[in-house]
C-alpha cells in the first residue's frame, strides 16, 4: 500500500531519505578504496528502505559512531545504524535488533592480563574509540580501570600502541585485522560484551515512522536479506538477530 505524503514528509522532511553511515564500524560499512564511495551491510539497508518508501537515498557518511548518532538526533539524518544503548534513546527511537556483534579486548603478547575478568584493575588503562558503543557500555560497568578514548574505533589500535596502554576494546573483528597487522598482540577468549546493532530515527517523527522501520528490519531478517549482505561482504564477526 502506496504511503501517505504527510508520513514521507514526516519520514524525510527534505523529500530525500538521509541515511546516516558510520564508517568507523568496518561489520556495517567500509569506503570503497577506487571509488571512494561506501558499501556494507547498513548501506543494503538504506537503499533497500529507500526504495521501500519509494525516495532518493542522500548517504551522510561519518567515521565514528558518536558523529553518526548526533547527525539523527539533530535531524540532520533521517535515520541511521546504531548499537542500542539508553544513553542514545534519550533523542533515537530504535528498532529492535538485526545484527549482533562481539565486543573484545586486545592485549599485548607479554600481558599479564588473561581474561576479560581481569580488565576492570587499578592501575589498567583501556582504550575505546570515542562515543562508540564500547565507550558508552565500559563508562557504565568500568570501576577501577581508566579509560582512554581514541578519536575513532579504527584509531583505537594506533593509540593502544604509541601510548604503551594495557588494553583495546573494540569489534572483534576490527581487533583479529589489527593484530594481524602487529605483531605481538593477542585477543582475550570469549567477550566481554554483545552488542545489538539496530536502526533508529528521530524520536519526533513519531510512533507511525517508528514502526513502519521496525516491520521493515524484521522483513530484512525473515526474508534472507541480511544473512546475504553479511556473507556478500565477506563479514564473519557478527551474526543476524532473531525476529522477535
Amino acid at each position: 500500500m502506496p504511503l501517505s505524503q504527510e508520513l514521507l514528509q514526516k519520514i524525510a522532511p527534505t523529500g530525500k531519505l538521509r541515511a546516516s553511515i558510520n564508517l568507523g564500524n568496518p561489520i556495517l560499512a567500509n569506503k570503497d578504496s577506487a571509488s571512494g564511495k561506501p558499501f556494507g551491510v547498513s548501506v543494503d539497508l538504506a537503499h533497500a528502505y529507500a526504495k521501500k518508501l519509494g525516495l532518493d537515498l542522500e548517504l551522510v557518511v561519518f567515521d565514528s559512531a558518536g558523529k553518526s548518532v548526533e547527525a539523527v538526533t539533530q535531524e540532520e539524518a533521517d535515520m541511521g545504524f546504531f548499537a542500542i544503548d539508553p544513553l542514545r534513546g534519550e533523542g533515537i527511537a530504535f528498532t529492535a535488533a538485526y545484527v549482533l556483534i562481539e565486543g573484545a579486548y586486545l592485549v599485548k603478547e607479554d600481558s599479564p592480563i588473561q581474561e576479560n575478568g581481569e580488565v576492570d584493575t587499578q592501575g589498567v588503562r583501556v582504550v575505546v574509540g570515542k562515543g562508540s558503543a564500547y565507550d558508552l557500555f565500559l563508562s557504565r560497568e568500568i570501576k577501577l580501570a581508566e579509560i582512554v578514548r581514541s578519536p575513532t574505533s579504527p584509531t583505537v589500535v594506533d593509540v593502544f600502541l604509541k601510548g604503551a596502554y594495557e588494553v583495546a576494546a573494540g569489534v572483534r573483528q576490527q581487533l583479529e585485522s589489527d593484530a594481524a597487522k602487529n605483531t605481538g598482540l593477542r585477543i582475550l577468549p570469549g567477550r566481554f560484551m554483545v552488542i545489538q546493532q539496530a536502526m533508529g530515527l528521530p524520536k519526533s517523527r513519531g510512533e507511525v515512522a517508528s514502526r513502519l522501520l521496525s516491520e521493515f528490519v524484521e522483513e530484512m531478517k525473515a526474508s534472507g536479506f541480511i544473512a546475504e549482505s553479511l556473507k556478500r561482504h565477506h563479514i564473519f564477526g557478527a551474526s543476524v538477530a532473531p525476529l522477535i
